[in-house]
């Protein structure tokens, strides 16, 4: 089971507005909540969990860390020994968490995470297996440009792959791609192999941008980030159907349907709402839930 958190503080209204309190909220007001707090029909769900110490925190990540790639192996994200997630480590941030080489992403446990630091030691967790080579250059390229980013998931899942062939940005063809609106996504334009160079993995976090949540890796596969593990799960699992859908809309295309895109002020004004850290911590809740009662929580230990 996850360690127990303290409360989260309540989250800042914008500093333009005054936040209602939830019993005085009226319906012609939702404009002054929070993402959160509007997507909540009564009382709102918490915000993500505060802890009273660095080893809770960490405990609390690499669990949720092992549930993720448990959801990923449920949802047919596994390629051999492709694939990997990175995480920060609370007390320590040049420092982060991935997984063991050769794993089958189903069978991940939170004490197998290895912790490396930027030149690619190994030096806490789990050392009896290596980490991979080429996931650790992305993945320190990406932390290290970006301060922000706690967590990345990449993976090669089969419609991602297949859209990544066309180099191209998904497009706005319906409210859950808006989630990834604007400089949210972007697209890395170079394929050289396997990525084994520093310098690639520079390259490849300079494509991400200082605002960018998602990258397709053109003929590679797909890459999201987040500030928890949660956040950039969810979306790699949003990023995955997308690309999916949008195959399908291309074949309807082909024949002669004509697409609908979403207006930009429609998925400028659905980014702002739903694609904030607090909510997108939640859309991963379902599947993290259902993954830890399917399993009697076994990826925790």
């Amino acid at each position: 089971m996850a360690p127990s958190a303290v409360t989260a503080d309540p989250i800042p209204a914008p500093q333009s507005k005054q936040l209602v309190p939830k019993a005085q909220e009226q319906p012609a007001n939702r404009e002054y909540l929070t993402p959160l707090q509007a997507i909540s029909q009564g009382v709102s769900l918490p915000g993500i969990p505060l802890f009273s110490s660095y080893e809770k925190h960490r405990a609390w990540i690499l669990e949720h860390m092992a549930g993720a790639f448990r959801v990923f192996a449920r949802k047919g994200f596994t390629e051999g020994m492709s694939g990997h997630i990175s995480v920060r480590d609370p007390e320590n941030p040049h420092t982060f968490w991935t997984n063991p080489l050769g794993v089958h992403f189903g069978l991940l446990k939170a004490s197998d995470m290895i912790l490396v630091d930027y030149h690619g030691n190994a030096v806490g967790g789990n050392t009896s297996r290596p980490a991979n080579a080429a996931g650790f250059l992305i993945h320190s390229a990406v932390h290290k440009a970006r301060p922000d980013v706690h967590a990345a998931c990449h993976c090669h899942g089969k419609a991602g792959k297949a859209w990544s062939a066309f180099g191209r940005k998904l497009e706005m063809l319906n409210q859950d791609i808006t989630y990834l609106y604007g400089d949210a996504q972007a697209v890395y334009e170079e394929f050289g192999g396997i990525v084994f160079s520093e310098d690639e993995g520079k390259r490849l976090a300079a494509s991400l941008g200082p605002k960018g949540k998602a990258l397709i890796l053109r003929n590679h596969g797909l890459l999201t980030v987040g500030g928890t593990v949660d956040e950039a799960a969810y979306l790699y699992t949003l990023m995955e159907r997308s690309c999916e859908i949008q195959l399908m809309v291309e074949a309807a295309a082909a024949n002669g349907i004509p697409k609908i895109y979403v207006e930009d002020e429609a998925a400028a004004y659905t980014f702002k709402m739903a694609s904030d850290p607090e909510t997108l911590y939640w859309e991963f809740q379902p599947d993290l839930e259902y993954e830890r009662a399917m399993s009697d929580s076994a990826f925790a230990k």
